[in-house]
């Protein structure tokens, strides 16, 4: 590669005078030693003439994949800018543009634009544009669905600075790969375009040119087209060859270098979580709407809670319930193709409901902080986790880059990470998974959140490590009246951490009561059924473990009257018909026309459950 890069180069300046040198005596004569490759109808090098026409052939090849790249980022990075809508439109186009062979799209084009080099440049160029767009379409479709994306969203980053900050780096590798190939295809398509006709015309040549040129005599002189047409070999192997080794140097690391900083004092950072009510969240009648093969699915239902500042809420219940939706909704990270409705929907006093401005942003990335299930997968594997702290910092809070990596080392100290300069410095897959979620906390706490939002924060983690975690939230929610919206399938860990709970059954909360009256007084069927899913010390080991009997209900095709009614040992006509609302006082609500009646006998149940 570098051969040829300096043959485009020096190829002129050293043998132009040669190349254009018209000598009578030496027309059409047969290579030798003055004339390695012979000469043309007018006595010319033609070795020389292939070495000089290198410029001209590797420029313009090298132009057209500039078209390429750029038409095939800008389409295929459509969806994540505009939307989903719009997004299906520009993805149907791309489709169909693919399924045209590249050459007769190339053809196309150079009659649309004309004859000559620009027509050429542009023909070639727009012609490789669909396959490049369907690629990097594939590659950014398969990021934007990471927990880091959806981090950088909950921290108010704009769609234009995800593309670029958290997407792009992580699909360099592939995109650099297939445009340094796709850059011997464009110099092997030009070489046949201007072979054509269609490409450079005369008095200039390229290689293509001079490949025309050579076989009208190849059979005179066969060097004439050898000549050129191993340069055009040569230079797209050299081009294919080498896109993988721009591909590693281009994959090392796109990430901020983290700045040690020793003894820096933490920068003082504005309080926003002031608001005349202790309420931080404010949730009424939210509703969740995603498009199902049938029509619209709600899998949210009627959802109403408030958090106040301090307080620890869980929601527990099984997968489907609608409890990490629910959460999704609070943060605003529902995907384009869902819909959001609720009569209140305020954090510290804030409509989320209303349009998206700055201001908001700000709220969400400073006073909203979210943890997610699989920490592995929320940070940008290709930067440092120094430099993923830092960015809300700047983003948000308007700090500088020594100052928001000194403040991003503090939090990492503050949720127990030790020597938190040198980790800062290091990459995700360089923690293990207790430290990576206690770094995704940290993130969390880089503003001054008034609620944190943890879904699943313990999943995967051994019961030790599972602890630490949950201490730090503890920890961290009596240092600063921080609020704690806890989401989990263990309703024991629930009980141990949180002051309130909140069981939800397909869609809907169907008993919200003190933690402290989980194991001996709640009064729904489907939370007492799953306290005794859950064994303890007292269990007896001569009894198979107790199970909820059938599944979980289809958001698409939820029954008539109480969901559970299928499911429940309690359900009568009335239930099957009529489902129930959540009454009760201020401390305990229960959604059941049978609240607080005891259970059959387990024996019983089972055999209510094994009946035709």
């Amino acid at each position: 590669m570098a051969v040829v890069l300096a043959l485009a180069v020096l190829g002129p300046l050293l043998w132009d005078a040669g190349a254009e040198a018209v000598d009578t005596d030496n027309i059409m004569a047969q290579p030798a030693g003055a004339h390695l490759a012979g000469t043309d109808s007018l006595g010319r090098d033609i070795l020389l003439r292939v070495l000089v026409a290198t410029r001209l052939s590797i420029g313009l090849a090298l132009l057209a994949v500039v078209i390429t790249v750029v038409a095939g980022l800008l389409l295929g990075s459509a969806p994540l800018l505009v939307g989903r809508r719009f997004g299906r439109l520009l993805s149907a186009a791309v489709n169909v543009a693919v399924a045209f062979p590249g050459l007769l799209l190339a053809l196309f084009f150079a009659v649309v634009f004309g004859v000559g080099a620009t027509g050429a440049v542009m023909a070639i160029g727009l012609a490789g544009a669909p396959a490049f767009a369907r690629l990097t379409q594939t590659l950014v479709a398969g990021v934007a669905a990471r927990d880091y994306v959806s981090a950088a969203r909950v921290a108010g980053v704009g769609r234009a600075r995800i593309l670029f900050r958290h997407v792009l780096p992580n699909i360099a590798e592939p995109l650099v790969v297939n445009a340094t190939i796709g850059a011997g295809t464009a110099l092997l398509s030009f070489a046949g375009l201007s072979f054509l006709g269609l490409g450079v015309q005369s008095p200039s040549y390229d290689w293509g040119r001079l490949l025309y040129d050579g076989i009208g005599v190849i059979y005179v002189n066969a060097a004439a087209a050898l000549a050129p047409g191993a340069a055009v070999l040569l230079a797209g192997l050299a081009f294919n060859l080498f896109g993988e080794s721009v591909a590693k140097a281009l994959g090392v690391s796109t990430g901020p270098r983290v700045v040690r900083v020793g003894g820096a004092e933490p920068p003082v950072v504005e309080d926003t979580r002031a608001t005349p009510s202790d309420v931080v969240l404010d949730v009424r009648d939210l509703e969740v709407v995603v498009p199902g093969q049938h029509g619209p699915v709600r899998p949210v239902r009627g959802v109403s809670f408030a958090v106040r500042r301090g307080e620890a809420v869980g929601i527990v219940g099984e997968s489907g319930s609608g409890k990490s939706l629910t959460a999704l909704a609070v943060t605003r990270l529902v995907g384009d193709d869902g819909r959001v409705d609720a009569t209140r929907l305020e954090l510290l006093g804030h409509d989320l409901r209303a349009p998206d401005t700055a201001v908001r942003q700000r709220l969400l990335g400073t006073s909203l902080a979210m943890v997610f299930q699989d920490p592995m997968t929320s940070f940008n594997p290709g930067r440092r986790i120094g430099g993923q702290l830092a960015e809300v910092a700047t983003h948000h809070q308007g700090m500088r880059r020594r100052a928001a990596l000194a403040r991003a080392v503090d939090r990492l100290a503050a949720v127990r990470i030790p020597d938190a300069a040198t980790r800062a410095r290091q990459y995700p897959h360089e923690f293990s998974g207790g430290m990576r979620q206690r770094a995704m906390i940290g993130m969390g706490l880089m503003g001054s959140p008034a609620l944190i939002v943890a879904d699943e924060p313990t999943t995967a983690l051994d019961v030790t490590v599972q602890q630490q975690v949950l201490d730090l939230l503890a920890s961290i929610r009596a240092a600063d009246d921080v609020a704690l919206m806890l989401i989990s399938h263990d309703v024991a860990v629930v009980g141990e951490v949180c002051d309130r709970v909140l069981v939800m059954y397909a869609g809907r909360i169907v008993e919200d009561l003190p933690a402290a009256d989980l194991a001996g007084s709640a009064r729904h069927p489907y939370t007492r059924a799953l306290i005794d899913a859950v064994p303890d010390m007292t269990t007896d080991l001569t009894e198979p473990l107790a199970t909820i009997p059938g599944r979980p209900v289809d958001p698409a095709d939820v029954p008539p009257g109480c969901a559970y009614a299928a499911r429940c040992p309690l359900a009568d006509d009335r239930c099957r018909a009529l489902d129930p609302e959540l009454t009760g006082d201020a401390t305990h609500r229960v959604a059941c026309w049978h609240a607080g009646e005891p259970l059959p006998a387990r024996h019983e149940t089972d055999e209510l459950v094994e009946s035709p």
